[in-house]
């Protein structure tokens, strides 16, 4: 959770703060209430009931000064004497003020920490009146009054209000163990989607380079970058912040146009579709409105074809330490979505973002009951998110693996932060927490097929067959198998003790060396097994005859057979 041991604190407000090289998160359960999620339908809708309430569980419960206890005390006299008639009996006041007393016991006597001195007076008052009421039961008053004090006197026999209780965890009460529990909840989702959140299903490799190919789509052929709607600057920089320290960025512009390219045209013309999405009004009333949309699957394949073609291959497509990501930027007049609701999204091979000439437009996700406003002039920060999940397996923040489901699930109070994969604001900046996930999903990939690779040359050895022959050979190379194998153990063993100390950054920088020396083994198991064929073949290539007595008669009797059978023979003379 942390980078170094620290204390830290979860609640509504989440933030990220920095003190003496540590990185904290906290929540302030105080703030709000605040909802925020889809406005129709879908899982995991943060609402006011989400979080633990501590108005209504400590708050509710907090223990209450001498002061206090008194005040209230009163209160409870002058409520319960209200109700007393004019005809009474001494009685009817000592029954009232036993009420008084059980009531206030119960509220702010029973299961403290610090015993009130109040309740300790209230302790002796209650044995006066027993003797009061015993007075009365056993004297010369009426049938009725002694029934009274008879019954006061079974009641007050099985109280024990102001005594300290037996029971084990008597500090306690129902609203903090609820309290607590929400808590331990909470902090359970913290780990899911905050420090240790899901990964998109792939492998995600280091690489060195990032070469990112933005291709701006345009209905209308531009002749410069700069007559595009685009902020070019904000682009890169946004883009750059996914780069680990260790990693650098290039960047290369490509202009096209849907007039000027029918393949393009044809491809944006079978992805675009209609269709009707419930929208949420300002007074909580629905309303159906047609969108018009690119379906990505669709657009993807089209797009494929085309990036089959040289003009929309970059120069580093076959490079192991670059990786190339292709962003198709469509730029249209009329509003446009991606998939009814996106306005970029992270495909198996590239990356799509639309963009729009709409300011203000109401999206699918409300808070507080009202509609979060996108600038679809503006999508950087979407295609930063999806850039993120393309590049390292980065998934918005709502998003979590259900093991007991086997499928996605959808958490929307963790979508906060000023992060690019927040909903509930317009930062694009990723946080430190999600840096880390970043080299995290490099290190899993980059140790994990490490480990296949080592893995499958073993096998190969273990399935190889031994012979006397090929084993002087085998000691030859054993050596340099050997000191290739302890040097991948020995990176594996470096790896471990920097993720372990939460450096990820210098972990990461050993993939390309651990990459080198699981291959260096692969390479040293391969050429052993090559040297042992030839080894086979050469020496058991020799053939044993054996001759005996019965060898010389039988070699005889054969060519005899096949002297006869071959012999030349005189041509017959020809009678007409």
């Amino acid at each position: 959770m942390l980078r170094k041991p620290g204390l830290q604190f979860w609640g509504q407000s989440r933030h990220v703060i920095k003190a003496q090289g540590a990185v904290f998160a906290f929540v302030d359960l105080t703030a709000g209430p605040f909802s925020w999620g889809p406005a129709v339908g879908g899982d995991g809708v943060r609402t006011e009931l989400t979080l633990p309430n501590v108005a209504k569980t400590v708050g509710a419960v907090a223990e209450i000064t001498e002061e206090e206890a008194e005040e209230s005390l009163q209160d409870t006299i002058r409520e319960r004497f209200s109700s007393v008639g004019e005809d009474y009996h001494a009685v009817d006041i000592l029954l009232a003020e036993i009420d008084v007393y059980e009531l206030f016991a119960f509220k702010h006597c029973m299961k403290r920490r610090i015993q009130l001195a109040l309740c300790k007076e209230l302790d002796q008052r209650m044995h006066e009146l027993k003797n009061e009421l015993e007075g009365y039961h056993s004297g010369d008053s009426e049938e009725i009054n002694k029934k009274k004090a008879l019954d006061a006197l079974k009641r007050m026999e099985k109280w024990n209000l102001f005594k300290d209780t037996s029971e084990e965890h008597h500090s306690y009460t129902v609203a903090r163990d609820s309290f607590l529990a929400h808590l331990g909840s909470t902090l359970w989702g913290s780990m899911r989607h905050v420090i240790a959140p899901s990964v998109s299903h792939r492998a995600y490799h280091y690489y060195e380079k990032l070469s990112f190919q933005l291709y701006f789509v345009t209905q209308e052929k531009a002749r410069n970058i700069k007559q595009l709607p685009i902020n070019v600057k904000s682009i890169r920089d946004g883009l750059s912040s996914l780069l680990l320290p260790s990693q650098k960025s290039m960047f290369t512009q490509h202009m096209l146009s849907l007039s000027e390219e029918p393949a393009l045209m044809m491809a944006f013309s079978m992805a675009r579709r209609a269709a009707a999405v419930p929208l949420l009004l300002v007074n909580g009333t629905y309303r159906s409105t047609v969108r018009t949309y690119l379906d990505s699957a669709i657009l993807q394949h089209q797009l494929q074809k085309l990036s089959e073609q040289t003009s929309l291959k970059g120069e580093h497509t076959n490079h192991r330490s670059t990786l190339e990501v292709p962003v198709f930027w469509f730029i249209h007049s009329e509003p446009l979505l991606l998939d009814k609701h996106y306005q970029a999204k992270a495909l198996s091979n590239m990356v799509v973002v639309v963009q729009s000439d709409v300011d203000s437009w109401e999206s699918h996700i409300q808070c507080n009951g009202r509609s979060i406003l996108w600038d679809l002039r503006k999508p950087v920060k979407a295609a930063i998110a999806a850039s993120a999940e393309y590049v390292s397996g980065l998934l918005p923040m709502h998003l979590a693996y259900s093991s007991a489901h086997e499928t996605a699930s959808e958490d929307w109070t963790w979508s906060v932060g000023c992060n690019p994969l927040s909903i509930s604001s317009k930062g694009w900046r990723l946080s430190e927490f999600q840096q880390d996930v970043i080299a995290r999903n490099y290190i899993i990939t980059g140790v994990e097929e490490s480990i296949r690779v080592v893995n499958s040359a073993i096998q190969r050895l273990i399935t190889e067959r031994t012979s006397e022959q090929g084993f002087k050979i085998f000691k030859t190379k054993e050596s340099v198998m050997v000191e290739k194998y302890n040097s991948v153990v020995n990176m594996w063993r470096r790896v471990a003790f920097m993720s372990r100390g939460l450096r990820y950054g210098d972990a990461v920088k050993l993939m390309s060396s651990l990459e080198e020396a699981s291959n260096g083994f692969s390479h040293a198991v391969n050429s052993t097994i090559s040297n042992l064929h030839p080894a086979k073949c050469a020496r058991q290539r020799k053939i044993d005859v054996q001759l005996d007595m019965t060898t010389i008669p039988a070699f005889i009797v054969v060519f005899g057979l096949l002297w006869f059978l071959l012999r030349p023979r005189r041509p017959k003379p020809k009678i007409n």
